[in-house]
């Protein structure tokens, strides 16, 4: 294992910093690493492996298509890419879709269609048009994103950025509307922030963002990377506020813990906003990536994958709230989606994240202070249970009860 570990930091440029485990195989919500150790996957890959690891429906549908047809390209037409694209739009109740590959391709998307549709529909003056976005959002690492973003290590010697963006604070309906003004062509919002910390809005924010957005003629733009396709108990979190919103932007878990896969989502008028040559991807909307889609977005029906996250989510977070543990600042999330909070002066989010991987759980902290909790949804009520005990009894001996203990849990 050492070797294997200073082999990658020998040639490996040191964009992570990642815990000192080899992981050499995976199975639902079990991965195991080059020793033969088992481990508990309270992460999957930040929503990626939704369907936990090595699906077999999921493989079946690679290996197939992957014998047949993988990457032609987009200046042929294939049999995949119309059925995937039509159960896309159908599942999420969309008018059209643009396949891409990563998520943060797809929020490049989202953006350039938002600026275009602001043009050419709505009037806005050329070169004049603004996007509100929310101070500690996260929507990938391109230097267009990372420009508007608030963190200043993801800034930091990547400038110049491109203008045109406007921040506003996160769950402020009122702050949006506010940094709104005729050249506003839309909002990007994530339902849920989670490189963020797990933040949830208050009640009702993103329903009065919809009113505000639709009073304006202001594009609603969802950011649904992390939070889509039932990891918050529904297929889209922004449905907890019961919206449909003008674009969606979905990754992650769409392609199935096996390839990248992401899309670009929206009504008519914005998505016929493009016309040929003036956006496209190489891998985009391949057959391979088709195929899988089209398998995960089933999968996601037939195993009732959102009302499990549902169910889960709710004994996850019960059993987190109950450990009333003095090292504990918060817990919160919805559906498998959950934040711990811990107090960096009782327990560094890291050194926990370290002490839980040797007790056999695999997660990662964000912001020094939030351990992350978002298994694969197909995990069960034992793996729950069991994930409580171990993180309880890491907790008691990581940061021992003596400890003063905090007068209130913050619980969101």
């Amino acid at each position: 294992m050492d070797k294997l570990i200073k082999l990658e930091r020998q040639y490996c440029a040191r964009n992570y910093h990642p815990l000192p485990v080899v992981l050499h195989k995976g199975q639902g919500v079990w991965l195991w690493d080059v020793d033969g150790k088992r481990y508990l996957d309270m992460m999957s890959a930040y929503s990626a492996v939704s369907f936990g690891h090595s699906h077999p429906a999921l493989v079946a549908a690679l290996t197939e298509q992957a014998q047949l047809l993988a990457v032609p390209s987009r200046a042929f037409y294939s049999d995949r890419l119309g059925p995937f694209l039509e159960l896309l739009c159908e599942t999420t109740g969309m008018a059209k879709a643009l396949p891409m590959n990563t998520g943060a391709e797809a929020v490049e998307t989202a953006l350039k269609a938002a600026r275009k549709w602001g043009y050419k529909v709505k009037g806005i003056p050329d070169g004049r048009a603004e996007i509100v976005v929310c101070k500690g959002n996260f929507a990938g690492r391109t230097t267009t994103i990372v420009g508007f973003s608030s963190e200043p290590q993801y800034r930091d010697g990547f400038g110049p950025y491109a203008p045109g963006f406007v921040s506003v604070p996160f769950g402020d309906a009122a702050a949006l509307e506010a940094a709104i003004t005729p050249h506003t062509a839309a909002f990007l919002v994530e339902p849920i922030q989670g490189e963020g910390g797990i933040i949830v809005p208050p009640a009702g924010y993103l329903a009065a963002c919809r009113e505000i957005c639709s009073r304006h003629d202001v594009l609603l733009i969802c950011d649904e990377v992390q939070t889509g396709l039932g990891r918050t108990g529904h297929l889209l979190a922004c449905q907890h506020d019961g919206i449909k919103p003008d674009g969606l932007v979905l990754g992650k878990a769409l392609g199935g813990g096996l390839l990248p896969v992401s899309a670009f989502l929206a009504r008519h008028d914005v998505m016929n906003v493009f016309n040929p040559g003036d956006h496209g991807s190489t891998f985009g909307g391949n057959p391979l990536a088709a195929a899988v889609g089209t398998a995960a977005l089933r999968l996601l029906q037939e195993e009732r994958l959102a009302e499990r996250a549902r169910a889960m989510g709710s004994r996850l977070l019960e059993g987190l709230r109950a450990l009333r543990h003095p090292a504990i600042r918060a817990v919160r999330g919805r559906g498998l989606l959950i934040g711990l909070e811990l107090d960096p002066a009782l327990l560094p989010a890291r050194l926990f994240c370290e002490r839980l991987m040797v007790a056999g759980i695999l997660s990662k902290e964000t912001h020094d202070t939030v351990v992350r909790f978002a298994p694969p949804l197909v995990i069960g009520p034992e793996e729950i249970d069991l994930a409580l005990a171990t993180i309880g009894s890491t907790l008691e001996a990581a940061a021992p009860m003596q400890a003063p203990r905090a007068a209130d849990h913050m619980i969101v």
